[in-house]
């Protein structure tokens, strides 16, 4: 695993530990040798997890579409910053050069992040991990709508058990590099079942 994409908040959150937790997520990919890619900004657990990469020598490549750049909240100090035209083209650059996708605490945009990748996976359009960084419980409510959604047969168990969590980054980490796909039907090639 080369690169992990990390989808969070521009903001802090309430609690301390979403930025602390965010550093230690950082330092350990650095010392794993991964480069993070990630939205861009040096603001609240964006900057804060691309900050502890490159505290620890590791490699960060922001996407960021002109609009915000133009704003000034692009981080300047960033191994490479890669603007974009849109919202669309930002994420389509990042699953490009993801090998997984992580997410910690954030509001709808991180959401609309995660579901968008995770979608991808149950199509079969990508077999990188999604996992969330469940940072204080923060994502207990969306893992038990998903087992909700699992036992009322909206969603498939090997579906569910694509999204990865752990509370802690090494642990989550792990699991990336230990993660097999479940087999999934291509619905672009139909060449799988």
């Amino acid at each position: 695993m080369n690169h992990i994409a990390v989808f969070c908040g521009s903001r802090s959150g309430k609690s301390e530990v979403y930025i602390k937790e965010a550093a230690r997520l950082g330092k350990e990919l650095a010392e794993r040798g991964i480069g993070l890619v990630y939205g861009g900004s040096s603001t609240g657990v964006m900057g804060a997890v691309a900050d502890a990469v490159m505290a620890h020598d590791g490699q960060v490549t922001g996407i960021m579409p002109e609009f915000l750049e133009k704003r000034e909240i692009a981080h300047k100090n960033l191994t490479e910053l890669v603007v974009v035209d849109s919202m669309h083209e930002r994420k389509a650059k990042m699953a490009e050069l993801a090998d997984g996708f992580m997410v910690l605490p954030g509001g709808a945009g991180t959401l609309e992040e995660f579901f968008e990748i995770f979608t991808w996976a149950q199509l079969g359009l990508h077999q990188k991990p999604v996992g969330l960084l469940n940072t204080s419980g923060y994502y207990d409510p969306l893992l038990s709508l998903f087992n909700h959604m699992t036992s009322e047969n909206f969603m498939e168990d090997k579906h569910r058990k694509m999204v990865l969590s752990s509370a802690e980054p090494k642990d989550l980490l792990d699991q990336f590099s230990a993660y097999i796909p479940p087999r999934v039907k291509n619905y672009l090639t139909e060449n799988r079942t």
